[in-house]
């Protein structure tokens, strides 16, 4: 999964070394209403909750801060709210967690924004939102400017966090940007609306795709994303990366060199309130501490899957992350390995989401660099790697019945453990064809001592518009070749047990 994830541990573990970034955005309150249903009213058929807890907590904008400062980073927050009752509760929810409010302008002109959740029985029954959607006064749209402008000097990112209420307006929204650029400060932004041209030349952007569709002027599907459409977007608005969130789907990140699709750890959802938040800022998080964008796409994905299985809007933290990623390798391994039916679907989602296939196989017995390299160079091939692998008895047939040496449980298990492979399946046939047939790659990989000719699957999958790849192997590493140095190593005399000695 992670490319480097000794340093995604230390960066976790640390904090993120304390970084400082700077959070600008919508301001609200979430307010939560909680209580047991018993009965249905008699004056309507609506339940009726017996209110027994409330609960305030910063959202929006403040809600991004909320997870950079439990991910144990330095905070500083700008935003503008109304002069009234919720800013008060929003000012106190924010100190309670230790984040500062100097940079929050009271304005005489909106109220805050305050969404409330009514839920009976740990289930959400209304929500009702109190704000005023409306555009900045002039003079207050430049004091937030300056505000933000001037702590710039020794953050180490700024995030914008839109929720469409009316604080970004182009001419704001350019000149943050242009300033975080100026100071070499990369600028990312979870936008709203449909023209994402005052994004312009932001480091990063994170649309969920119904943004994304909005954006692009699509009615996307629920499992589609235009890839061409979505990097020509990138590409007119000057950005370096595009991470389109998918839901259940994962994540797809979009750079110049290329697309790859995250898939989301299968887990239980409660509530999706705040994901987004939790994303961008984790991401801020990882690309700040030296974190490859993949890898910090990757766990910006991890800790929105903690996250939404959570009730409200809660932010992900150091130490649920932390758990996330130390139990996530052996998650991660046992899902990897899949009956043909669970490959098909997993495959299937893949495709949806725009991936590019690749399959190989083999028997992978005694594991050794030859197979890494190989594997390596396989996944390089697109975005998903597929490793056919022969079942014992298979071997056995191929290979004589001294062969296979491990199991296929355990050859199986090793090679789920490579970063290099994505999904590992199970043929029992001499060859993979019908399994090839079935999971329709568009890349079938072969080692070069292969004439293309006699790979199996190399025509029906050219027949369907792709490709087959020879991939040169590492001189003098096989697994013959390591048997036969293990049997030379045990029929050679030992002097040391030599008789006399």
């Amino acid at each position: 999964m992670f490319q480097a994830r000794d340093a995604i541990l230390q960066a976790v573990r640390g904090g993120f070394s304390g970084r400082r970034v700077l959070v600008a955005g919508d301001l609200m309150l979430d307010r939560y209403l909680r209580g047991p249903v018993q009965r249905i009213s008699p004056e309507a058929p609506v339940p009726v909750v017996q209110l027994k807890q409330r609960q305030d907590s910063a959202g929006g904008a403040a809600n991004v801060a909320r997870n950079l400062a439990k991910l144990g980073l330095s905070i500083s927050l700008f935003g503008v709210t109304g002069q009234d009752a919720h800013r008060e509760a929003l000012v106190e929810a924010l100190r309670s967690e230790g984040i500062s409010t100097e940079g929050l302008i009271a304005s005489p002109y909106r109220t805050t924004t305050c969404k409330t959740r009514v839920l009976g029985d740990h289930q959400q029954m209304l929500r009702i939102d109190e704000e005023v959607i409306a555009p900045l006064m002039p003079e207050e749209e430049t004091q937030l400017f300056h505000l933000v402008s001037a702590a710039l000097d020794g953050a180490e990112a700024l995030i914008l966090s839109d929720y469409g209420k009316g604080v970004f307006s182009p001419n704001l929204t350019q000149r943050l940007i242009q300033a975080g650029k100026a100071r070499n400060i990369p600028v990312l932004v979870d936008p709203k609306g449909q023209d994402f041209s005052k994004y312009q030349g932001a480091t990063l952007i994170t649309p969920n795709q119904r943004e994304l569709g909005q954006a692009l002027g699509l009615s996307l599907a629920e499992d589609s994303i235009p890839r061409a459409q979505a990097e020509a977007l990138r590409a007119q608005l000057d950005l370096e990366y595009l991470l389109v969130t998918l839901g259940e789907q994962g994540c797809l990140l979009l750079e110049a060199d290329g697309s790859h699709h995250i898939p989301a750890v299968a887990r239980e959802v409660f509530d999706v309130s705040g994901a987004g938040d939790t994303v961008i800022a984790t991401l801020a998080a990882g690309l700040i501490s030296g974190l490859s964008p993949m890898d910090a796409a990757q766990l910006a994905n991890l800790a929105a899957g903690v996250v939404v299985g959570k009730l409200g809007t809660v932010p992900i933290t150091q130490e649920d992350l932390w758990e996330a990623l130390t139990g996530e390798a052996a998650i991660e391994q046992a899902h990897k390995i899949l009956s043909l039916p669970q490959a098909q679907s997993k495959v299937a989602a893949w495709r949806s989401a725009g991936a590019r296939i690749v399959f190989t196989n083999g028997c992978f017995d005694l594991l050794h660099v030859g197979h890494v390299s190989y594997l390596e160079q396989a996944r390089q091939q697109g975005d998903r790697l597929i490793v056919g692998l022969n079942t014992d008895r298979s071997v056995r047939a191929i290979k004589g019945a001294s062969r296979p040496v491990i199991g296929q449980e355990d050859r199986a298990r090793i090679l789920a453990a490579l970063a290099a492979v994505d999904l590992v399946v199970l043929f029992d046939e001499e060859t993979p064809l019908s399994l090839i047939l079935a999971l329709r790659p568009q890349v079938l990989v072969k080692g070069a001592d292969y004439r293309e000719e006699a790979i199996v699957g190399a025509r029906e999958v050219r027949a369907w518009g792709g490709e087959v790849v020879r991939i040169p192997l590492v001189e003098d590493r096989s697994t013959t070749r390591t048997l036969q140095r293990l049997e030379c190593i045990l029929c050679k005399p030992d002097p040391a047990r030599s008789p006399g000695r």
